[in-house]
C-alpha cells in the first residue's frame, strides 16, 4: 500500500478507471461475440445486426481509449470482411 498522499490518490483513480475501462471492453467482447455467432448460423439479417452493434460498441470503446482505434479498426474490419463473404 502507497504512503504518500498522491500515490494513495492515483490508486483509487486507477481503480475507479479501471471499473470503468471494463464495462466498454467486456461490451464490445460481447457484441463480438454475438456478431461471430450470427457469422455462423447463416442468417444474413441477424448477423447485419449483430455486426452493425458490434461496430458500434468497438468504437465507443476506441473513443473511451479502451481500445487503441487501429485494433477497433482491425476488428470491424474482419467483421465486415466475413458479412460480405457471406452474402455472396
Amino acid at each position: 500500500m502507497a504512503n504518500i498522499k498522491s500515490a494513495i490518490k492515483r490508486n483509487k483513480q486507477n481503480e475507479k478507471q479501471r471499473l470503468r475501462n471494463r464495462v466498454y471492453r467486456g461490451s464490445a467482447r460481447s457484441f463480438v461475440k454475438k456478431a461471430r455467432l450470427a457469422l455462423e448460423t447463416g442468417d444474413q439479417e441477424s448477423a447485419e445486426m449483430a455486426v452493425r452493434d458490434a461496430v458500434s460498441a468497438l468504437d465507443k470503446a476506441a473513443q473511451k481509449g479502451v481500445l487503441h482505434k487501429n485494433n477497433a479498426s482491425r476488428r470491424k474490419s474482419r467483421l465486415m470482411k466475413r458479412l460480405e463473404l457471406m452474402g455472396k
